[in-house]
């Protein structure tokens, strides 16, 4: 075992459990779960992070009350048919030396989803609307209130039945705890309102039923933001004299702190911040409250290497490190640190695609550069070879890349060409963009994964039907990707037009007045408008959609919206490129049909999708031997997929 880490890798004991480190995988949505218990994918994605090192997994909001309506792929902790599921849990965690929590939540107003395709009733402490949803509660009677007191706290037994180390009360970003806290969300003129005493009592009670319930040897935690980020937010004297008063109570074992709030969309951004977000950036209000408080303090928020995770232990700003997203893109991420393998670790690059991504979609969590997270039970162990194979992979994006590490790692000879000196693909232009550097390390990352697998790189040479014939590989992957798509624009003889990547190369010259046309709307269109205003240009983005970024993940969207807006880009919705001329750009609306045109414009930039580049799968069209197409050559996208096919080709082959 190394000695880098050594804060990072000490024992922590809470109560009478005993975490072997400080890292842990926080309480997240996975959408694995399914028909409100937990299921065989739930299990082995968090024995995937407990066989990974993490000292403690805490698995996602269970409803800890009938009324706490979410979403169909929420545990139900208020009934005994979570139980077994638990169980199941805690026995694939605990061999690992993990030790295992579980979250129970009622989000209160905060209500995302429908069930059936009706409007569910939302309770909360008063009729405040909910501006994220558009969602109007109905206060809770006190009768109500009872009732969810008492359903934490069953819930809670059902967590310890299921034999569970313990259980975090979620009253975080903006849910119901938090609400009834927030005098913003709380006007209620009983017990439960008005002083901050009054607001912190439903808390309270929720707690003290809990422990009541659970006994002195279950350990009882409590999630809240130490900042919202949003304009209805409880001030952070509030948050710290509610920490306060309820560590004076007793009952409590920890405080995990975070930072945002569901309740609107600048809030909640931080509920899983992107790559824009400084990293590490709640450690200092943990530390404010570990001055506080006389029990152990969590965090997390944006802390994705070891050795800041280690500095913030050092420093005595926190006790126990979040490292939530780390883990989705690194199961074996602890270990590896704890190893000193930390040139080996898969850092995640918060690009939020296929984690909040997927989960804001309704589907299982994932990761685009370690696309097996999520589906552990298929891909989470190597298949084995029936024969070595010799493998020739066209192409050096990421797809190929992936094809290629899972390909060797398995026992095949494998060799990737690359046409140019650089490996990436595409990935090249995203990093080149106004923070998004931090994406560029999927390169690096894969990179790593084909030196560690014994993958043979050949740089500057384009594949051809001819080498593949001179070779005679057993099978081929052709990774080609894409380019831009040709494009003919009415009038565009007279006009001065550019082309997205040549922007984002340095390559073109482009004028004071720039017009983008973005069919694509996903970051292309937003990170050249970004640069291009950053760059002193004054720029209108016109994109062939409801918004711009409506392609990309919500946070990821609405953080670069607010961008776009402090830097006086002008945003043109539904709008479809129809013609330029020497000094103005021709759109028309995409549902009216009617023209909206922009003048005295210097240059237009397209940024109107890609075509597959599939000469070489042309040339092999009568190749007899085993051919396979990945990525942007199969069909333009993302690097998601052309990730997740370089994965499903290699683990069959």
């Amino acid at each position: 075992m190394s000695d880098m880490f050594p804060n990072l890798f000490s024992p922590l004991t809470i109560k009478n459990v005993t975490l072997k480190n400080r890292v842990f995988s926080t309480g997240h949505m996975t959408t694995l779960v399914t028909g409100y218990k937990p299921n065989d994918d739930l299990v082995a994605y968090h024995e995937a992070r407990a066989k990974g090192g993490a000292g403690l997994v805490i698995i996602e909001v269970a409803l800890a009350h009938e009324s706490a309506v979410y979403t169909s792929h929420s545990i139900a902790a208020y009934n005994d048919e979570c139980i077994p599921g638990y169980q199941r849990i805690a026995d694939a965690v605990h061999p690992h030396g993990c030790k295992v929590f579980g979250q129970l939540f009622h989000p209160g107003r905060e209500n995302m989803e429908s069930i059936d395709g009706s409007a569910p009733v939302a309770y909360a402490p008063s009729a405040v609307p909910n501006e994220r949803f558009h969602v109007m509660p109905r206060p809770m009677s006190r009768k109500l209130i009872h009732s969810v007191v008492e359903g934490f706290g069953d819930a809670a037994v059902r967590l310890k039945k299921g034999g569970l180390d313990g259980v975090e009360i979620v009253a975080s970003h903006g849910y119901l705890p938090a609400q009834f806290l927030n005098s913003n969300a709380n006007l209620r003129e009983d017990e439960y309102g008005g002083s901050l005493e009054n607001r912190v009592r439903f808390i309270r009670e929720i707690t003290d039923n809990i422990r009541s319930k659970v006994g002195e040897d279950f350990v009882v935690g409590l999630r809240i933001s130490g900042d919202e980020q949003s304009h209805d937010a409880p001030d952070i004297d509030t948050v710290v004299g509610a920490i306060e008063m309820l560590d004076q109570g007793g009952g409590l074992d920890y405080f995990n702190v975070i930072a945002g709030s569901s309740s609107s969309l600048g809030g909640s951004i931080h509920i899983v911040p992107p790559m824009f977000i400084e990293t590490g950036y709640v450690a200092p209000f943990a530390a404010t409250i570990k001055e506080k408080v006389s029990v152990p303090v969590f965090v997390a928020g944006r802390i994705n290497q070891p050795q800041q995770a280690e500095e913030i232990v050092a420093t005595g700003q926190a006790d126990m490190i979040g490292m939530t997203r780390a883990q989705i893109c690194d199961p074996a991420m602890a270990g590896k640190a704890q190893e000193g393998r930390i040139d080996d670790i898969r850092a995640c690059i918060g690009c939020n695609q296929a984690c909040i991504g997927h989960m804001h979609m309704g589907v299982g969590i994932s990761c685009i550069q370690h696309p097996e997270t999520g589906r552990e039970v298929k891909y989470g162990t190597r298949k084995p070879i029936a024969a070595k194979k010799k493998v020739l992979i066209a192409g050096g994006g990421p797809g190929g890349m992936k094809a290629a590490a899972v390909a060797a790692e398995r026992g095949h000879d494998v060799t990737l060409y690359e046409a140019s000196g650089q490996l990436g693909g595409q990935t090249l232009l995203a990093q080149a963009l106004p923070g998004r550097a931090e994406f560029g390390g999927i390169v690096t990352n894969l990179t790593r994964e084909m030196e560690l697998a014994g993958v043979t790189v050949i740089r500057n040479t384009p594949v051809t039907r001819d080498l593949i014939d001179q070779q005679a590989p057993d099978a081929v992957i052709v990774a080609t990707g894409a380019l831009p798509a040709p494009v003919e624009v009415e009038g565009g003889e007279e006009a001065h037009i550019v082309e997205a990547w040549s922007v984002i190369r340095g390559e073109a010259n482009v004028g004071g007045n720039v017009v983008i046309a973005d069919w694509r709307c996903d970051w292309i269109g937003m990170g050249l408008a970004e640069h291009l205003a950053r760059n002193g240009c004054s720029v209108t983005l016109a994109v062939d959609g409801y918004m711009p970024g409506q392609m990309i993940q919500m946070y990821v969207r609405d953080h670069w919206a607010a961008t776009l807006h402090k830097l006086g880009v002008k945003v043109v919705p539904y709008a479809r490129l129809f013609g330029a001329d020497a000094d103005s750009v021709y759109l028309q609306h995409v549902t009216s049909g009617e023209a909206m045109i922009v003048e005295e414009v210097d240059t237009l930039v397209t940024a109107l999708g890609h075509h597959s580049v599939t000469t070489l799968a042309d040339e092999l069209e009568d190749w007899s031997a085993e051919l396979h197409l990945i990525g942007d050559c199969l069909a333009p996208r993302t690097a998601e997929e052309a990730v997740l096919e370089g994965l499903k080709v290699a683990a069959e082959l």
